[in-house]
This record gives C-alpha cells, structure tokens and sequence, in this order.
C-alpha cells in the first residue's frame, strides 16, 4: 500500500495473497471502538462486521477524493460518509462558508439571520417545496413528515416502500427489520408496505385498508429508473385516496437532479425528506413540503398543534452555512452532471474489466451513474456475502474504499482508471474462485454480513 503524499499512489499489483496487506493500527483500534462503542462505530453501515476480517481501516483524515488510514495507507474512497460527501472531503468552498459563520457564534436563543437565508436558497433550489424546517439527521426529518400526514389525515397507518432499505431508526420502521428488538409489536401494526412500481397492488392495499392510510412514504428512484408513468400514478392514488404522498429524497436529492428526484420526473410530493449531499458531511437535514401542511407544525393556525420538529442543534449556523455552500456549487459548477460523468465512466470501465476477466455476471454495477452500487452474484448466480468478501479484500489491498461505488465530483480520470485497473486484478481472483467454486481460500476469515439481521 501507499503511504501519504500528494501524488495519486501507485499500488503494487493485488495479488492472491493480501495477507501481506495488514492493518495492525487499524485492528487495534477497532478493538477499542468496541470496548467503548456498541458495534464499534456510530452507524451500523460503518460496522467493522461490513468489512473482511481484520480489514476494516480506521481512518485519519481525507482530502477531496482520497482518505488515509491510521496505519498510513492511502485510499480512494467511494460511498463517501455514505454518500453524504458528494463534493469531496474538505471541500474549500464549503471550508470557508463554515469558518465564516464558526467566527460568529454557532447557536443562540433567539434564530439567526442565517436560518431565513439557508431557507431562502433550499427553496430556491427545491422549487416544489414551500416551507421547510431543518434537523440534523434523515431519521428526524422523516418521522416529522409521517407525524405531520398522521395529523392531517388523522389516520393511524403508514404504508412504506417495502424495497427500499431504510427510512428511520423510529419504531415505526425499525420495527419492519430483523433488527426489531425493544419496539412494541403494536407500533409495527401500524406500519405496512406496497412494491415499488407495482401501482395495482399499492391500490389494493390502499382500498384494503380504506381511510386508515396516512402516508405513502418511499424513495421516489433507487438502483432502478421509476416505471413510465408510476410517481405520477402514486400522486393520483394518494389524492383519489386521501393520503399524503411523501418522497424520501436522502440519497435522490442533488444526485438525481439540483431539486431531487422530484425535479427530476416531474412529480410534486406533498412533503419531502433532504440529508446526506445538502451538508457535505456537516450534519443537515431537511423537511419540505406544503404551505397548509407544514404550518400545522407552526405558530400561525387556529388548529391543535403539531410537534413537527424541535432540536437544539437544528439550526447550528455553521451546518446550514455549509448547506447554502453546497448548493451554491451545485448550482454554479454544474456538479449533478460531473457526477453522472464520472459514474458512467466509471461502470462502462468496471464492466468491461469484469467481462474481460469474464466475470461480467457475477460482477454487476447497478443504479443511476450518480448513485452506483455492485452485486456479487456466486457460481450459481445468486448474491453472495462470500464472493462480496473476496472482492472487497482485493479492493481494498489495492487502494480502493469501495462498499459502493458511489462517486463524488472530487474524483479525477486517473482515479477512475486506477479504480478499473484494481477491480480487474480482483476479477482475476474472483474468476479463480468461481472456478474452485468456492472462495474460501481467499477469504482469510469470515464473510461480511449484512447490516439488518436479527442475531449479532
């Protein structure tokens, strides 16, 4: 492995042995996160468990598209802070907005003049929206906005995207996972679920459970484009219903298109989820919506009173001067359209590679170029944690940080290329084992699991 300096490094060839790739730092440190921490890290996707064993890196800092390990390897890195730094690490732009505002005091008792400015340039950028309130992580901004449809509508049910893998870490969506431990299976009751693209049956449901459903809640676009005509089917059936149509646009927001996935078809949800790229890393949420939906969490109405949200830190200055940054960049540097540049780039050269090594359908890179992730299908074409494991520790021995290959517009063309190169060199292996039909003898320890499932 490389260590620190200021050039793209130049990794030696993955070979099949990477026992010599060690990360003795790293282990310890993982050690302590454990003793300290429950599960070693602050987000279960972060977890030492999603990594081969004893090849999970701690890192020191990043710089743009690259990260450095405590052991002194450097990394490009994919999927950074789970998609949530989409312009690179340390953006200058983004830097110098915070700094600015640290200078002036972070939080105060009454609301700072940057609240009004940071929802004036999120609307301007969300045009569909009419108000919004800011938090400081998705999970808030979407219980807000299930809250909120419950209170409109007065009805207790909520139906969400059963293929889509995360919305909250409330109990009325925890409780749907293997990981439902400690909520009330009353609370579970309550929430159900209808298949994306499928309106037939999320019409059926709808009339199932007549006047009980408060809220369609899903990612409008994941690793697959919506069907022709469904995001606007889903609005007729949420009007003809009488239920909220809510669009989690976490990872779609900026991604997808400056207004998310929403200016992206052309569907106006009646409320809408924002986080991950608006911050830049900072911690920044958003929920958007509906003048008349939205005041009913405000201050100006003759109705009871919604607790929509209420956070100490909701507001911090410098988090939502980050946010006014990134989207100013967005705005004016074209970075939406640098990010499907860079993933298409990206998954034409990892497919060829993989095709090269013919490996091309075990290897299978999916989703919008702005938002790519990979499969790893075994000898008899299904998903495999074993082979993901194999592909991982190839990955990572040669440089690259990759649980997706989630791009960010820091990345350069030398960087993709180096990124093709080392998959290729792991394809080699992967067709080796392929052909053992096993990879156990080049896992060096326990396959990777999966994030939700019941047992640790």
């Amino acid at each position: 492995m490389a260590t620190e300096n200021p050039e793209i490094p130049q990794n030696p060839e993955v070979t099949e042995n990477t026992e010599e790739f060690l990360l003795p730092r790293s282990r310890l440190a993982n050690e302590r996160l454990h003793t300290m921490i429950p599960g070693g890290a602050h987000t279960y996707a972060k977890g030492d468990d999603q990594y081969p064993e004893n090849l999970a890196p701690v890192i020191s800092h990043g710089r743009g598209a690259h990260v450095w390990d405590i052991d002194g390897n450097r990394y490009i890195e994919y999927g950074s802070g789970l998609r949530s730094v989409s312009l690179g690490h340390a953006h200058p732009r983004v830097l110098e907005a915070v700094r600015r505002e640290l200078d002036r005091g972070s939080n105060f008792v009454r609301p700072s003049i940057v609240e009004v400015e940071a929802a004036e340039r999120f609307l301007a950028t969300v045009p569909t929206a009419e108000m919004v309130k800011f938090a400081k992580n998705g999970s808030d901004a979407t219980t807000a906005a299930v809250r909120l449809a419950r209170a409109a509508t007065g009805r207790p049910r909520v139906a969400i995207c059963a293929d889509h893998p995360f919305f909250s870490v409330d109990d009325w969506f925890i409780g749907t996972t293997p990981m439902s431990a400690g909520v009330p299976a009353a609370t579970t009751e309550l929430t159900l679920a209808f298949p994306y693209g499928d309106l037939t049956a999320t019409a059926e449901l709808l009339t199932r459970y007549q006047g009980e459903i408060a809220c369609l809640i899903l990612e409008p676009a994941t690793h697959t484009e919506p069907p022709p005509g469904y995001l606007a089917g889903l609005r007729q059936l949420a009007d003809r219903h009488g239920c909220l149509l809510i669009f989690d646009e976490m990872i779609t927001g900026f991604r997808w298109s400056e207004a998310g996935a929403q200016g992206l078809y052309g569907v106006v949800p009646d409320l809408s989820t924002f986080g991950k790229a608006l911050g830049n890393g900072f911690a920044v949420s958003a929920l958007a919506g509906r003048r008349e939906l939205m005041e009913l969490g405000g201050l100006r109405h003759s109705g009871d009173r919604v607790f929509l949200l209420s956070t100490t830190h909701g507001a911090e200055t410098h988090s939502l001067a980050a946010a006014m940054a990134v989207l100013t960049t967005y705005s004016e540097e074209g970075i939406t359209a640098r990010l499907h540049a860079l993933g298409e780039r990206l998954a034409t050269g990892v497919r060829a590679a993989a095709a090269a090594m013919g490996v091309g359908d075990h290897i299978l890179v999916r989703g919008r170029a702005s938002n790519l992730v990979f499969a790893t299908l075994d000898e008899n074409g299904q998903p495999s944690q074993r082979y993901r494991t194999l592909f991982l520790r190839r990955l990572l021995a040669g440089g690259v940080l990759a649980p997706s290959f989630v791009v960010s517009s820091a990345l350069d063309d030398a960087d993709i290329d180096r990124t093709i190169e080392v998959v290729a060199q792991a394809c080699a292996v992967y067709r080796k084992a392929l052909d053992a039909a096993d990879p156990t003898p080049w896992l060096a320890g326990r396959p990777v699991k999966p994030v939700f499932r019941r047992l640790a």
